[in-house]
């Protein structure tokens, strides 16, 4: 191919990309749904070179900040409250999966046991994005959002380690479950130590720092700080990612200025979004060679074969979402008297059907390495990434499609959204009395001239005024962006900064209460930094 029809091809893969995230946009389905079609639309055009993408860069260059974003953003507070559903999702369930696809594997499919194994743990981490996005739009309890949110993060971890250990039995030939039982506790021990570590000493230089882009550029940097030493130790470096995500996320109030906070925040939506939309078009591109590897299938066996692998994705984890809480309220009295999630079995199906595959499955197929000791060639190698596609194709396009109307149907569509709106009216209103509080502590000092005191305790006091409204009956309307201010004198600047270090200190100790999530809290925090920003024109 030459230069000039390199270019005119990348151009239009470019802009098909670009189309068919507009087209997310405009029809407010979750973009990864038109990514998986559109990718395998683009990769079987005749003009479109198959891309030929090294697989051990994939996990290498793509994952890590996938999964420290994610961890990043996580809540800790929401992680350790809901620990109980999120663990029986995020390792039993993925620990079933991993068995369960791999018995399919191996007598429906005809795969080795080694390599079924493979095809399981690829297959078993979910996805969020499709899931909260369409639930978040819906009004689906938020209970679930978080839940749902949680799993994807920790299962992450579980199935990548198991994923380790099933591409290590194929080249080996062999499998020890007890060795791999040590293996695994020592990984995840040693993964969370190198990124306790690792987010520490970066903690202490963004605390002496204060230039945006050098801070930006050291928060991608660090979830390759954690990983690639983890990965060299033969440890976690997923969990070594996402632990290093986790420290730095809570701390980040504490760590990032208000500028470099908004600017950040917006940086990393960018990244995370863009590596999301290249492994779907990566995969894509790469689908006609994946086929063409598949010798000796016909089509409607393949078809059954799909069909095997995806439906018993979707019946293991509808099982065993369902299973679990009967055993659980079976065997534990503490069990029969809390439900785990509001609303009964009608949020149990709804967990249950938001078991959506992603872009952690996509890398992990796309990792698999082209061949193991002495150049063998990866046994089954395309069939595998085959059906990993066509499953996610299914889940996104299946689970992803009905969600709303099932929310719908079952009448958790704005369950507890409501309270969701008051809690953040309540937080705001507590930081409007810090606020309150820290002006007259200024007007005891005297330092500070009576006109700007009495100017801001008046417009703090409307603020309150409308807040307290909100709080007290509905929950609904403004609750966000600050009246801009005409005055730009530097006493007048210092006071309103003074004002803003309060409220964001009630914040932060209402989210360390766990008075608020992460989520309420980052929302009033960038409105406060917005607030400072302009203070800074």
């Amino acid at each position: 191919m030459s230069a000039a029809h390199a270019e005119i091809v990348l151009t239009a893969i470019l802009l098909a990309t670009a189309a068919f995230l507009v087209a997310a946009h405009a029809t407010s389905l979750p973009y990864p749904i038109w990514l998986v079609v559109g990718g395998a639309i683009v990769g079987w055009i005749p003009a479109v070179p198959n891309a030929a993408l090294k697989p051990d860069l994939v996990l290498l260059l793509l994952l890590p900040p996938l999964l420290y974003s994610a961890a990043f953003f996580s809540s800790v507070h929401e992680l350790r409250k809901n620990a109980r559903p999120i663990g029986v999702l995020a390792i039993g369930l993925v620990l079933v999966t991993v068995l369960g696809i791999a018995a399919i594997g191996h007598w429906v499919v005809g795969l080795s046991w080694e390599v079924a194994f493979v095809l399981g743990a690829v297959i078993s981490p979910t996805d969020p994005v499709a899931a909260t996005t369409i639930g978040r739009r819906v009004g689906a309890p938020p209970r679930v959002i978080t839940v749902v949110e949680g799993e994807a993060l920790v299962n992450d971890s579980t199935a990548l380690v198991a994923y380790k250990f099933a591409i290590a039995a194929v080249a080996s030939g062999s499998f020890s479950l007890w060795s791999a039982g040590l293996q695994f506790l020592w990984n995840v021990a040693a993964g969370v130590i190198i990124g306790l570590l690792v987010a520490w000493v970066i903690a202490k230089l963004l605390r002496r720092l204060d230039d945006a882009p050098t801070e930006i550029i050291i928060s991608v940097l660090t979830p390759f700080f954690a990983y690639l030493p983890a990965e060299a130790l033969g440890v976690s470096a997923v969990l070594a990612a996402v632990t290093a995500g986790l420290y730095l996320g809570w701390n980040a109030p504490s760590l990032l200025t208000p500028s470099t906070r908004i600017q950040a925040y917006a940086f990393w939506e960018v990244l995370t979004f863009s590596i999301n939309a290249a492994l779907f078009m990566l995969l894509g591109l790469q689908l006609p060679n994946v086929v063409s590897g598949i010798e000796g299938v016909a089509f409607l066996t393949l078809t059954g074969y799909s069909a095997a692998v995806a439906g018993g994705v979707i019946a293991i984890r509808l099982v065993w979402v369902f299973a679990i809480t009967g055993i659980r309220r079976t065997v534990s009295r503490r069990g029969r008297d809390s439900d785990p999630l509001p609303a009964g079995w009608r949020a149990l199906l709804l967990v249950g059907w938001e078991g959506m595959r992603g872009a952690v499955s996509l890398a992990a197929a796309l990792a698999i390495p082209l061949t193991i000791d002495h150049g063998r060639p990866f046994p089954d190698r395309d069939l595998v990434i085959f059906l990993v596609y066509v499953t996610i194709m299914v889940t996104l396009l299946l689970q992803g499609l009905s969600l709303p109307w099932l929310i719908r149907k079952l009448g958790l569509s704005g369950l507890g959204a409501e309270r969701e709106a008051m809690t953040e009216a309540r937080a705001r209103l507590k930081a409007v009395d810090a606020a309150l509080d820290r002006l007259e502590e200024l007007e005891e000092q005297g330092e500070v001239d009576d006109g700007i005191v009495r100017r801001m305790r008046r417009l703090y006091e409307t603020r309150r005024d409308h807040l307290a409204e909100q709080a007290s009956e509905d929950g609904s309307g403004n609750l966000g962006e600050l009246t801009p201010q005409q005055e730009r004198g530097d006493d007048y600047a210092v006071v309103r900064r003074e004002l803003q270090d309060a409220q964001r200190e009630c914040i932060v100790d209402l989210r360390n209460d766990g008075q608020i999530n992460d989520e309420i809290m980052r929302r009033i925090e960038r409105d406060l930094d917005l607030e400072h920003a302009r203070l800074e024109i």
